[in-house]
């Protein structure tokens, strides 16, 4: 995607320095400043996960792959493989892809010589990067199909509401739930973006506002909580997310309060103009393994200083922190919200648009 009429991806690798590494964008630093920063081993790669320098499911994955190859240039034994992959995986418990990622490198690795090893690393991981970008192209065709028809049914801009981040800065280039949208507009088609600020971390706001503006998509931020209120009065036509994961029976696990927008959804038939539900996610994001996302998915935890604090451009023009809550406040911060598959109009995939029962039918074509 373009930065400034300059095309980027969120990660890729660097040998201009002698020493392998790997190039990232710095996502808590958006909207106020780009950067890029350099990961030059496993460690940095960890933090650089947990701390959400990168975040989206299909660019940790991404990110924890190349986090193998770093890993590499120190030991190559099966031990250290293992150890690695062991500290990626606990690094964020909820996307699936990292667990993906992992495996699939750790199955390509420990089949070679130890000699062979750290290029194929790099060899996989790139792999990695460029089926995530084939994958994502894939589900913005399928979605673009769907938006297709809809606008040739109401025959006016289309409002399309989303929530949390998952345009091209949540994967490796093009986005899951904005590639239909960015593949909409460069057709042509008016299409309208309704942004939740997505709070606590307000990745609407600082991320996906912002890519769209890079874009030139017109777009509005709204609090998480108008969603309902805007739906009730027929101003949203459909609703496209993302997921960190979605079992074999169709529950979406995503971005926390992604629940309440589809409760909102499905309620809004009541007031005469019901709103799709859609969830658009690469098959590496699909976990055959659960069926029951409520009861089985881990739900991550994360700090209170993401509640107690924000970041924002002060009056001064000085980018500053500060602290909105009483001190000593109790804080509970649960990342994520599982809506079951009930609620769920379809997963749009790289394969097609499947309904909830019918992902079944998918062919299982990635590791």
């Amino acid at each position: 995607m373009l930065v400034d009429n300059q095309h980027y991806r969120t990660i890729w690798p660097d040998t201009s320095g002698g020493v392998p590494s790997v190039k990232i964008i710095d996502q808590t630093r958006l909207p106020h400043e780009f950067k890029v920063e350099t990961i030059t081993s496993l460690e940095q790669m960890v933090v650089a996960i947990k701390t959400m320098q990168v975040r989206g499911a299909p660019l940790i994955g991404a990110a924890a792959a190349y986090g193998m190859a770093l890993a590499l240039l120190n030991a190559a034994d099966d031990a250290y493989l293992h150890i690695s992959a062991e500290r990626l995986i606990a690094s964020r418990p909820t996307a699936v892809n990292l667990r993906w990622a992992v495996e699939r490198m750790l199955l390509r690795l420990l089949a070679l010589p130890e000699q062979a090893r750290r290029q194929a690393a790099w060899d996989e991981a790139a792999l990695i990067c460029e089926d995530d970008v084939l994958l994502n192209q894939a589900i913005g065709t399928h979605g673009l199909q769907l938006i297709e028809r809809m606008q040739a049914e109401k025959c006016r801009t289309l409002n399309i509401l989303t929530h949390c981040n998952a345009g091209w800065l949540a994967t490796v280039d093009v986005g899951t739930a904005l590639a239909p949208v960015y593949a909409a507009h460069d057709a042509g088609i008016d299409v309208h973006i309704w942004v939740d600020e997505t709070r606590p971390r307000n990745q609407g706001a600082s991320l996906t506002a912002w890519e769209l503006a890079q874009h030139g998509v017109p777009y509005t931020v709204i609090s998480d909580n108008a969603g309902g209120h805007l739906m009730q009065q027929g101003q949203v036509d459909m609703v496209v997310v993302g997921a960190d994961r979605v079992t074999s029976a169709g529950d979406v696990c995503n971005k926390i309060g992604t629940y309440l927008k589809a409760l909102a959804a499905f309620d809004s038939a009541a007031f005469g103009h019901w709103v799709p539900f859609y969830a658009a996610v690469p098959s590496p994001t699909i976990d055959w393994n659960v069926s029951d996302g409520v009861k089985a998915i881990e739900i991550e935890e994360r700090h209170a200083d993401e509640m107690a604090w924000m970041s924002g451009r002060l009056a001064s023009g000085e980018v500053a922190r500060v602290n909105i809550l009483p001190q000593g406040a109790n804080v509970a911060n649960p990342a994520f919200d599982v809506t079951p598959a009930r609620l769920v109009t379809g997963i749009i995939t790289e394969q097609g648009v499947f309904a909830p029962d019918q992902l079944h039918m998918m062919q299982r074509t990635h590791f």
